[in-house]
């Protein structure tokens, strides 16, 4: 055992929300000591690194939570249908998001974008093979569809603050390199 091993004693909901619930949980670390800590409970996402010969597709949309009208990322979304796979949500939210469909499908990576306050897990795919496939998803997400040049995956990475945008196109890039 280590000085940071813990048991969660207790747990109460200190709120329910649209996208995610906030919890107070109790802990005790082995040399007993207690202490409290809010937790983020979150469905988890999916992001899509979605790709031609050409460019990559990105989106554009308001992000109210940082005060930016036109946050710069991949297209993206929620795990938010019961038992819905990570990979099917991706192929859906890419349909709606930006209007595509991809015939080859690769898993990235996952990963915890704040695990000091949150469990979300954000689940990352590549897309290629990209044909259009129209479709409504009925939100009011008010997205624009960024056909971002290959040639300058630097300038995208410079112009996004989004952690998923930035590891997937990290990754891209990496990629392309080989």
């Amino acid at each position: 055992m280590t000085d940071r091993d813990f048991e969660v004693t207790g747990e109460r909901r200190a709120f329910d929300g649209h996208v995610f619930d906030l919890d107070v949980i109790e802990i005790r670390y082995a040399d007993g000591t207690t202490a409290s800590r809010d937790v983020i409970r979150h469905p988890g996402a999916v992001a899509i690194v979605a790709w031609d010969e050409e460019a990559v597709h990105l989106v554009r949309q308001p992000r109210p939570a940082i005060g930016d009208p036109d946050s710069l990322e991949l297209p993206a979304g929620l795990l938010d249908v019961d038992g819905e796979p990570p990979l099917a949500t991706a192929k859906r939210e890419l349909t709606e998001e930006i209007g595509r469909a991809a015939a080859h499908w690769e898993f990235i990576t996952r990963f915890h974008p704040s695990v000091g306050v949150s469990n979300e897990i954000t689940h990352v795919f590549g897309a290629t093979g990209l044909r259009e496939e129209a479709t409504d998803s009925g939100e009011d997400e008010r997205i624009e569809v960024v056909r971002w040049p290959l040639t300058d995956l630097d300038g995208a990475l410079a112009g996004s603050s989004d952690a998923k945008t930035i590891i997937g196109l990290t990754w891209l890039r990496a990629r392309l390199q080989r």
